[in-house]
């Protein structure tokens, strides 16, 4: 009799990917991303384990948003005394904080909980073309789309 396989922490092998930002549509790079760092696009995917890979995600401040997002869209965040609800708009966020931005984004679409946490540590973000992981010898990912 056949069984279902499931992947074991120790058997996954993680490549390394590099995204570029540039022109993409911040929800539909966050959407591809996630599925990355799950490892939804192997065909080994076991949902209790983390089989995703690592993703480097490049041109961070080049990201579009569509319709009057850049102005209407708000990002919240409270510091936890009275009074302490800060906001920040779209534009603000892209033009200042764009990885955060992006990070909360793809943060979002990973499941919740120590599996998300731990998939969420593979994904780094930068503002330029630049990134310190040549080392690691990433491949171009070409997004869908």
């Amino acid at each position: 009799m056949r069984t279902t396989y499931m992947a074991k922490p120790n058997e996954v092998e993680r490549k390394w990917y590099v995204v570029d930002a540039a022109g993409k549509t911040l929800g539909r790079l966050a959407s591809e991303v996630a599925a990355i760092l799950r490892g939804k696009h192997k065909p080994t995917f076991t949902p209790h384990v983390d089989c995703g890979d690592h993703v480097i995600i490049i041109n961070a401040e080049k990201i579009e948003l569509t319709g009057k997002k850049l102005t209407k869209k708000l990002y919240y965040r409270h510091s936890l005394h009275p009074g302490g609800l800060k906001v920040r708009t779209a534009l603000e966020m892209r033009t200042n904080y764009p990885e955060q931005m992006l990070e909360r984004a793809i943060r979002g679409m990973l499941p919740k909980g120590r599996l998300g946490r731990q998939m969420f540590k593979k994904l780094h973000v930068y503002r330029g073309s630049e990134h310190p992981h040549q080392a690691q010898k990433p491949e171009v990912y070409e997004l869908r789309g």
